[in-house]
């Protein structure tokens, strides 16, 4: 055996022990969509691998159809990479493309086995057509809001590291089977040592993106609230100062909505604490559903809540309001098994606030004036339309 071939009868080997090491240290239970992705086009590659290595006497028939079966596999594990990326990453284009070029590989692979030179170049072509996609999805500029406290260019390099050597050995064999040169010794040199290249840095790169992913989620569960997954008051009133600073700046409209549950703690009392927590859940789920994109949510109180809304008309606040108490209507009798109601106050961002606390001093005044008119109303700000 070869210097080459030993390379790649080792690579199955690599390629097991690399999906054991990052399932053994990522866990299977409670690992979000882009580990769990990775987790499986590990294995996928690594049985891929097996089934393509050179360790099996077969007659030529079973050679033929272990093979392909192991290419396919592969591409498989390819395209779940390509889905890991594509959650730790922006949205990426491509997905169908992705995995049609297993069930290409299938195909091209089985019809051409009689050419054996052109069926490894097709194979090779879509493989690496695959790993571009990869190469692509690292190279689009872009922050991740998942991948929290990691160096990107570091961790995009590492990947591309990892991804274009390959690339480029799986076309140059293609071309070498391609023009039929017999002599393809230097060529599956290439190709061993850059698939030991992309072996070796890919598990550290798809480790770095999972710890980051889970710094990222436990930076979120730090600063949300543990019952209504909604921001707590902290968080919304350090994120609001932005909100201002922008409103002030391109002199747009800022407005603020306090939500109170009617009759809370008369609830709990009443129905107990389970019910009052499935309540403000609800309640929770429902403005998450009615708010608009770019609006700010949270709670700040026991049982109130708040919404920043940018850009906004004064209908807005009576548009959410009367949204969120048609949902409350739908939902509540059948999840709580009793209605559930609110009253509300809002006010609008004036020249002379200081921040947050003017403006919701002034939605709390009008939230009070609800509560005094009877509740389950939305009231405005004096000097304000209804």
């Amino acid at each position: 055996m070869n210097f080459s071939g030993a390379l790649f009868t080792l690579l199955p080997l690599q390629a097991l022990a690399a999906a054991l090491v990052l399932t053994t240290l990522v866990g299977w239970r409670g690992v979000r969509d882009g580990g769990r992705w990775a987790q499986a086009g590990m294995l996928l590659l690594a049985l891929g691998l097996v089934l393509h290595s050179p360790w099996w006497q077969l007659d030529d028939i079973a050679v033929h159809a272990q093979r392909t079966l192991g290419l396919v596999t592969v591409s498989a594990g390819l395209s779940a990479l390509w889905e890991a990326l594509a959650r730790w990453l922006a949205p990426q284009a491509g997905r169908r493309l992705m995995w049609a070029a297993p069930l290409l590989l299938a195909a091209g692979h089985g019809l051409l086995w009689p050419d054996r030179a052109a069926a490894q170049a097709l194979a090779d072509l879509l493989l690496a057509a695959q790993l571009a996609g990869l190469g692509l999805a690292l190279a689009r500029p872009g922050r991740s809001s998942v991948l929290h406290g990691l160096h990107s260019r570091r961790w995009r390099l590492l990947g591309l590291s990892a991804m274009l050597p390959l690339l480029a050995a799986l076309l140059l064999r293609a071309a070498h089977n391609a023009l039929g040169e017999a002599d393809l010794a230097t060529t599956e040199l290439v190709l061993a040592l850059a698939a030991q290249l992309a072996m070796l840095l890919v598990l550290p790169m798809l480790l770095l993106a999972w710890r980051a992913q889970t710094e990222a989620e436990l930076a979120r569960l730090a600063q949300t609230d543990g019952l209504t997954g909604l921001i707590d008051r902290d968080t919304f009133e350090r994120r609001s100062v932005e909100m201002f600073s922008l409103a002030r700046r391109h002199g747009e409209s800022l407005t603020l909505i306090v939500m109170e549950v009617d009759n809370f703690t008369m609830l709990q009392t009443e129905q107990g604490v389970d019910v009052g927590d499935r309540a403000l859940a609800l309640f929770a789920s429902c403005l998450q559903a009615q708010m608009r994109l770019g609006d700010l949510t949270g709670r700040i109180g026991p049982d109130r809540f708040g919404v920043l809304m940018v850009r906004c008309q004064l209908e807005g606040p009576q548009a959410l309001d009367a949204r969120m108490r048609q949902a409350l209507a739908q939902r509540a009798p059948a999840e709580l098994g009793l209605p559930l109601a609110f009253s509300g106050g809002w006010a609008k961002l004036r020249p002379g606030d200081r921040g947050l606390v003017d403006l919701q001093r002034r939605a709390e005044t009008a939230l009070y004036e609800a509560r005094q008119a009877g509740r389950g109303q939305l009231m405005a700000e004096p000097g304000l339309g209804d």
